[in-house]
């Protein structure tokens, strides 16, 4: 289990983790900065974490998502700092011996971890106007 709060997410990294012969299914989502959000131009978002409560919220979603699902190797990367459009804002991984598992498992962690964990967005618009989320 690889459960972390980076700077940056690199992808191939993450699947070498997951990666298992054991395995016959690998599911990694990847969330990314969009370029715009209701009809705004986005210049960047910047994160922000109270990180000793997010890896212990991000472990709990993790073990939860462990005794729910047959899961051989599960990943959860989140960053902090400032992103452009494309660049990776978190990883959710999960591999299993069969598809279903692996994805149901990956939709909850990320649902979950979209619900529950403190951590914060700031998205920049080009007009220079900020919207800020602060939940949960």
């Amino acid at each position: 289990m690889l459960v972390k709060i980076v700077e940056d997410i690199d992808v191939s990294e993450a699947y070498q983790y997951l990666e298992s012969p054991d395995t016959g299914a690998v599911n990694l989502f990847i969330g990314t900065v969009r370029n715009h959000t209701k009809g705004k131009e986005v210049v960047k978002l910047v994160f922000e974490a109270y990180k000793k409560m997010a890896l212990k919220e991000m472990n709990k979603l993790a073990e939860e998502a462990k005794q729910r699902w047959p899961i051989e190797k599960l990943l959860i990367l989140h960053i902090t700092g400032e992103k452009k459009p494309g660049e990776a804002v978190v990883a959710i991984g999960v591999t299993s011996a069969h598809r279903d598992a692996s994805f149901e498992a990956c939709r909850f962690l990320i649902d979950e971890l979209k619900k529950t964990v403190p951590i914060w967005k700031k998205e920049f618009y080009i007009d220079n106007s900020v919207w800020v989320n602060a939940h949960p």
